[in-house]
């Protein structure tokens, strides 16, 4: 069956090794959805982003284990999207964004988590991690899905009342509506160009994670 997915973390900055472990954890995301479609049956339900969620933090203490290590010294926060034909599932563990439209136009499917002070946020690591954890289900398939670190919250999000900002997602929905495959690269470097150019730079000094698809 067809299944999107998509996956974003990113690491603590106070964490020693917290980009490691936010590639492990988008790692062991995609291992754990491939391992779910092979399943005779799947639901896209809370047990599942529970379940997804539990074994990233299995991973992220083993290594922690392995490398003499706390699993704090990896913190990093999850956000995902998986959508079927007939059911979307998003969940997410920090800050940064979720933007989606499943049909009803575009909207924020979780309000990003901030921590008890400011600037800070939960993370993956956290004893409390599953606890935290947020989910919100649609049904039907997203049609349009941005997932996004906190770098990008200011320019993706109308932070007063926590709705999109729709006038950044347009360009690039509307591009990929009619992009072809074969231009991949082409719309990679012209998103790095993007988010590394001074207008965005000017509003944001954070690290800058953008991760979009369209389905049509």
């Amino acid at each position: 069956m067809p299944v999107l997915a998509v996956f974003v973390s990113d690491g603590a900055g106070s964490a020693q090794c917290g980009g490691e472990g936010a590639e492990l954890a988008i790692q062991t995301a995609a291992a754990f959805i491939v391992e779910q479609v092979q399943q005779a049956e799947f639901a896209l339900t809370d047990a599942f982003a529970v379940s997804c969620v539990t074994r990233i933090r299995e991973t992220l203490y083993a290594r922690a284990d392995t490398d003499g290590l706390k699993a704090r010294d990896f913190a990093c926060t999850f956000l995902g999207v998986v959508s079927l034909a007939g059911v979307t599932l998003a969940m997410q563990i920090g800050d940064g964004g979720i933007v989606l439209d499943t049909g009803a136009g575009l909207e924020v499917a979780i309000v990003p988590m901030s921590g008890e002070y400011a600037n800070m946020t939960h993370f993956v690591t956290d004893e409390d991690a599953v606890s935290i954890l947020q989910t919100r289900g649609y049904l039907g398939p997203a049609r349009k899905v941005a997932v996004f670190t906190d770098g990008i919250q200011r320019l993706a999000l109308n932070m007063t009342d926590n709705t999109p900002h729709e006038p950044f997602f347009t360009h690039f929905f509307k591009v990929m509506e009619h992009a072809k495959a074969e231009q991949q690269d082409q719309l990679d470097a012209a998103l790095v160009k993007f988010l590394s150019s001074s207008a965005v730079n000017e509003r944001t000094d954070d690290d800058k994670t953008l991760a979009l698809a369209v389905q049509n």
